[in-house]
């Protein structure tokens, strides 16, 4: 099972880099096709968008397909759709090419959630989605310096590079993994909208959601610009602004690997409370700090708190239901994707018609300060003791 397990993160990993990849290229991406940095935003915003739309059918719908035929032609389509982002004249053109690749990769990702339990032993599920998830931390720390790198020859070559990957996934796939059949046929399986339906029908449910929706849109505002302020205000190149990212990654990585410990200390309600608190503050002074050397190390210690808050914010969400995991694991990737489509469509025009990244940190905040209030009034984030009591039955 190792295979498998090494597999879908290698999956998740390329997906992963397909969205980060193009933060670090904005300013190279605005130059070649002539575009303002408003507009630049939307380069990222397409995939996401893609993903958006089409993850709250995808999950559900390929419930009853063969989960390995739907992988194999997802991701075979997502390497395509990045390959040809390589080869985009215009504008246009790119933003095409990305929202195509977004929809595909909306098709791939719910087939490896789903598939762990359907593969991996039992006692070694929890384990797999560990390393699984780690792929997209990994994608981040190290996916998005690779890409700045290689954009250092060509800006081209990323794409090409992501999409070749993606082919020879679908050639492991084909030999390494088993055919993966439904567990319940199309006529048994509950339709669409009544799945989504039972999973919101109570208050607490909506307002958790929003909550997170509201925090993915203050964390991708700043996400998608902060290699166009390194280049703007910093100066930086492309490959030195992967090489600040690389720093980034690695503090998520690391808190995503190690924070469970901290948190068992102090306790899930306060890790979180006291997160998003410690993210207010620091995104408050953030653009104000002098020199790269400062930012580096303030970013860094930001991403270690992000990769504390998020498997929390995870957690939760998988106790609004027992019964509903699989639609709530789409509907959050759905979710994630619009807070970063609508996030860095604003971050974009507070960029260039506010002041600068200072207006996209301030929004950043806002954002973060109204995401923990909605999470207090859901009523998700009870006593410490009890919240961890649920969790660990989930």
């Amino acid at each position: 099972m190792k295979k498998v397990t090494c597999l879908f993160f290698f999956i998740m990993f390329f997906i992963g880099a397909d969205l980060f990849i193009v933060s670090p290229l904005l300013p190279t991406l605005r130059t070649a096709f002539h575009i303002s940095v408003e507009h630049s935003g939307w380069i990222v915003s397409a995939f996401a968008l893609g993903y958006a739309l089409f993850a709250l059918l995808a999950g559900p719908l390929s419930d009853g397909w063969d989960r390995k035929k739907v992988m194999m032609i997802g991701l075979l389509s997502f390497g395509l759709f990045t390959l040809l982002c390589g080869f985009a004249t215009t504008f246009w053109g790119m933003l095409l090419f990305r929202f195509l690749a977004g929809i595909s990769g909306a098709f791939v990702t719910p087939q490896v959630w789903a598939s762990i339990p359907q593969l991996i032993p039992s006692e070694k599920i929890l384990k797999a989605m560990g390393i699984v998830t780690a792929g997209l931390a990994v994608s981040q720390m190290i996916g998005v310096p690779i890409g700045s790198y290689l954009a250092a020859f060509n800006w081209r070559t990323p794409f090409f590079a992501v999409g070749a990957c993606s082919f020879f996934m679908v050639i492991l796939i084909v030999f390494f993994l088993p055919s993966i059949p439904p567990i319940l046929s199309e006529k048994k399986s509950p339709s669409i909208l009544k799945r989504y339906r039972v999973l919101l029908q109570e208050s607490r449910s909506k307002i958790t959601f929003f909550a997170y929706f509201v925090f993915q849109l203050g964390n991708f505002a700043t996400f998608t610009f902060m290699g166009t302020w390194f280049a703007d205000r910093f100066n930086l190149d492309v490959a030195s602004i992967g090489s600040v990212i690389l720093f980034l990654g690695l503090g998520n990585t690391l808190s995503s690997f190690f924070s469970s410990n901290w948190v068992q200390k102090i306790g899930l309600k306060n890790s979180f409370i006291w997160g998003v608190i410690v993210l207010i503050l620091l995104f408050i002074v953030l653009p104000f700090l002098p020199n790269i050397i400062v930012v580096t190390i303030f970013y860094s210690f930001i991403y270690v708190v992000i990769g504390m808050v998020f498997p929390i914010i995870m957690r939760l969400l998988q106790t609004l239901s027992t019964s509903s995991r699989g639609t709530i694991s789409s509907l959050a990737n759905a979710t994630m994707y619009l807070g970063s489509t609508i996030g860095s469509t604003v971050a974009g025009i507070l960029y260039a018609n506010a002041s600068g990244f200072l207006s996209v940190s301030l929004f950043t905040v806002l954002c973060l300060l109204s995401s923990l209030l909605l999470f207090q009034k859901s009523g998700v984030l009870p006593s410490s003791q009890q919240c961890d009591t649920k969790v660990s039955s989930a």
